[in-house]
């Protein structure tokens, strides 16, 4: 059943303020970004859990072994409920933040979703999408990942190509129709993303620069429900608090 994260890209802890009273008691879970973080750290985060949320810190580690699990050790003692690292760290550097105890939600990232065919080909000139997010993920997982953050493109071809592995999907790249598309390359709309059953959506601009936040959001989980009546719904979301 799929989820809503917000994305709080957003530049103070006013902005965030206002969205959170905004969203209270709709949404559960929200994106600490590398921008909010990198400028106001765990009082970005403490807002979060003081409002009742659930939160992502997306940080993307990619470091040494050593390294990425102490940020994961520290991650820990911040409350959060996930966060995120780069699968092309390596299978080792994975391990290490997995047997980091207790620790939060490793959410592995496979190909940003900024990143076109072309851009991939940096890596070798036969490299395609697909394949190079296959290949990403299997190690996540085997290595220990509790997710696979990947483009909504990328989700049925996953499935279909990895079928013996139990993978809960994270995907950016979620764009309402006719919203601007803006450093996205491989989208996918909110209605798109439930009926494939995706875990989690991470959304921001059409919430976070709507003119009414909580009405955009009540919006795509409208379309989310119409798409696939087994989604959660926003009065379920908000009484759950699962992860």
């Amino acid at each position: 059943m799929t989820q809503i994260i917000v994305a709080l890209d957003v530049e103070t802890i006013k902005k965030e303020e206002e969205l959170l009273k905004s969203l209270k008691d709709l949404i559960v879970w929200y994106k600490v970004g590398l921008r909010l973080f990198t400028a106001h750290g765990k009082r970005a985060v403490d807002l979060v859990h003081k409002s009742g949320g659930k939160v992502f810190l997306d940080l993307k580690l990619h470091d040494i072994p050593q390294t990425v699990a102490h940020a994961v050790q520290e991650a820990q003692r911040l409350g959060v409920a996930s966060v995120s690292l780069h699968l092309m760290g390596g299978a080792d550097m994975v391990r290490a933040a997995a047997e980091v105890a207790p620790r939060p939600k490793l959410w592995g990232v496979t190909v940003l979703t900024s990143m076109a065919p072309k851009d991939v080909k940096i890596f070798h000139p036969s490299a395609r999408v697909p394949s190079l997010a296959k290949s990403l993920a299997k190690t996540g997982w085997v290595s220990g990942a509790d997710a696979t953050i990947c483009s909504p493109q990328e989700v049925a071809f996953l499935r279909k190509q990895l079928p013996h592995l139990d993978m809960k999907f994270v995907t950016p790249g979620i764009r309402p129709r006719g919203a601007a598309l803006n450093d996205q390359s491989r989208v996918m709309t909110p209605g798109e993303a439930a009926a494939l059953g995706i875990d989690y959506i991470v959304i921001g601009r059409p919430i976070t620069h709507a003119p009414d936040p909580r009405k955009a959001a009540l919006d795509i989980l409208t379309e989310m429900k119409a798409a696939a009546p087994g989604s959660l719904d926003h009065a379920t979301a908000a009484s759950r608090r699962n992860s």
